[in-house]
């Protein structure tokens, strides 16, 4: 069985030493009540329940799969009883208003417990994030009565939540869904469609499912103008808050898929369900928006969770694999043949994983440490610059994050050579369950041409310039021992600033450009990030002492002189320019020769 022990150490050190964060909760009014050592007891009892609930599910549940029958969908041995689990520990609710039962924990932390569950059962947990997703955009645009319904539901358990966008017809373009709803006298609407890939569409695990479906009235502008948000629920809901009769909504299949088979990803078919809006009509998408840019952090969390994963299986294997003989000699004498570990290929592709996952486990609690800025601050120009911040770094974190964490558990993979294309190992489930990813929630494409186009070139670099800026000015006090960081991260700094310009200036002679560059524009923008990490990672280590701490300075090395140098490639695909992409006509695509 695969193995693993969360990395409790690095998180405390990314909490505690390199962001520094009781200081930042106690300097918060909205959050004093959070102290170091109750964010440490959070994380050990969250690694308690992944160790011995979520891991032991994750094989079974993928050999047994959701399961659709007459209408309805059962989900894996177990994870009914795990999910009882997991509510009665008031993991729903951790990051929720204490108004609604929630106990009102920093993104700073939740993304560090949320990591644990993507590492041990990423299908189990699609279920409760829903929910929390669900949950988010209620409580930014749903009324006061609506939350009351809702919200203290939602987080205890005893209901799920689900986001109802696509449509067979319409994924990225949701201006064009069909599904409609109209309006009854009793103010409630009747909405009738088809949406399709809903995770969560239905199960077993709670007693109500509440849907948040995207729809349109008969009267509605045309395009994204036109959309509106209607909370849906499985069992309609009665004025004491109990359960009602059945809506005519449910569930026409479940899709058959290539990872995250214990996740119930459904078509659900709405046959004049009723609805009730959130917000004002026309305005849903940005209520939606609240949720999706939500999930599209917990993505790159997925990313993070399946390589810290792999990295803790390959490297544990490789340990105890004995194949040949080091290069500089005989290592041990006493056995056969010497570990893999001696091999440098094999140490390359386990250190690239494990400086991925450093990195990356740095950069989502600085996104969540944006995101509790915009939440709990008062300095109303501190939520700004923290907004600002979240809309550039977002795809960042969705999209950079699951790319490089897929190909950390490639070189994972690898390190087990055969044995890691055989079920038994766990690496195949890993990356079958690794790979929707990068797809869902807006493909990894999308969310670049989202940095480049709406984040960067619609604002003339505005908010990549703000970072640029707060990156030098961190990298610039470094100590001279910490050259090797700081030179780099600041000529890396340099050449993302000036290919920027170079991007804004070719996007206003050619527009086709954008979208030819914008992928590697994000790669481009990530390793900045990662290098900004490992400064931030190896200034807090230089202040310690032990293995621990010198180990961060030697993975900080390594990541400048092993990663980063893709920077430059980045860079010189970005100026081949869009010309050697576009000049194929569409006929060449379909022509056999």
């Amino acid at each position: 069985m695969p193995i693993y022990n969360a990395p409790l150490a690095d998180m405390k050190f990314i909490l505690n030493d390199v962001f520094q964060a009781e200081q930042f909760w106690q300097n918060n009014e909205n959050l004093a009540h959070l102290d170091a050592a109750t964010a440490e007891a959070i994380l050990e009892e969250m690694a308690k329940f992944t160790q011995n609930v979520t891991l032991p599910l994750n094989r079974t549940g993928d050999e047994e799969g959701a399961q659709y029958n007459n209408g309805s969908v059962t989900t894996p041995a177990g994870f009914k009883e795990a999910f009882k689990q997991y509510a009665e520990g008031g993991w729903i609710g951790l990051g929720a208003d204490e108004e609604w039962g929630g106990q009102g924990m920093p993104k700073m932390l939740t993304v560090l417990s949320d990591e644990m569950i993507f590492a041990t059962n990423p299908s189990f947990m699609l279920y409760p994030l829903l929910s929390v997703g669900a949950g988010m955009a209620l409580s930014s645009y749903a009324s006061q009565e609506q939350k009351e319904t809702y919200l203290p539901k939602i987080y205890s358990g005893e209901w799920s939540g689900t986001m109802c966008l696509t449509e067979p017809h319409a994924g990225t373009d949701l201006g064009i869904i069909k599904t409609k709803a109209e309006r009854n006298e009793d103010g409630s609407y009747n909405i009738t469609g088809t949406k399709i890939f809903i995770t969560g569409g239905d199960h077993d695990l709670a007693e109500n499912i509440i849907h948040l479906v995207l729809a349109k009235t008969p009267d509605a502008p045309a395009g994204s103008r036109g959309i509106s948000l209607f909370i849906v629920p499985k069992f309609l809901v009665n004025a004491d808050g109990s359960l009602g009769e059945r809506n005519p909504v449910g569930p026409g299949s479940i899709e058959h898929k290539m990872g995250i088979k214990a996740s119930a990803t459904c078509v659900m078919n709405f046959d004049g369900a009723k609805g009730y809006l959130v917000g004002k009509e026309n305005e849903g998408l940005a209520a939606m928006f609240v949720m999706m840019n939500y999930e599209r952090l917990s993505m790159g969390i997925q990313g993070l969770g399946a390589s810290e994963f792999a990295y803790q299986n390959a490297a544990q294997y490789a340990t105890d694999r004995l194949q040949g003989r080091s290069a500089s000699g005989v290592q041990s004498p006493n056995k056969p043949a010497d570990s893999i570990l001696v091999h440098g290929d094999v140490r390359r592709m386990l250190l690239n994983v494990r400086a991925n996952n450093e990195a990356s486990r740095a950069f989502a609690v600085y996104v969540g440490q944006q995101l509790d800025i915009t939440k709990f601050s008062t300095d109303a120009d501190a939520v700004k610059k923290a907004n600002d911040r979240v809309a550039l770094l977002t795809p960042i974190a969705k999209a950079y994050l699951t790319d490089t964490a897929f190909q950390a558990t490639l070189d994972a993979q690898m390190c087990f050579g055969g044995h890691g294309y055989i079920r038994e190992w766990g690496m195949e489930q890993c990356l079958r369950d690794l790979r929707i990813a990068q797809i869902y929630e807006g493909t990894n494409g999308v969310q670049s041409q989202d940095l480049i186009g709406r984040k960067t070139i619609k604002c003339q670099g505005a908010y990549i310039a703000e970072y640029i800026s707060e990156i030098r000015d961190f990298a610039n006090q470094l100590d001279a021992d910490l050259n090797f960081i700081k030179d780099a991260t600041l000529d890396a700094a340099t050449e993302v600033e000036s290919v920027t310009q170079y991007i804004l200036n070719a996007a206003s002679e050619n527009a086709e450009f954008p979208n030819a560059a914008a992928v590697d524009y994000l790669h481009a923008v990530g390793l900045l990030s990662f290098a900004y990490m490992f400064a931030r990672i190896t200034q807090a280590a230089q202040a310690k002492q032990g293995e621990f701490y010198q180990n961060k300075l030697a993975l900080g090395l390594y990541f400048v002189q092993r990663i980063l140098p893709e920077l430059e490639m980045r860079i010189t695909r970005i100026k081949a320019g869009s010309d050697v992409i576009m000049k194929f006509s569409e006929d060449y695509f379909t022509h056999q020769a």
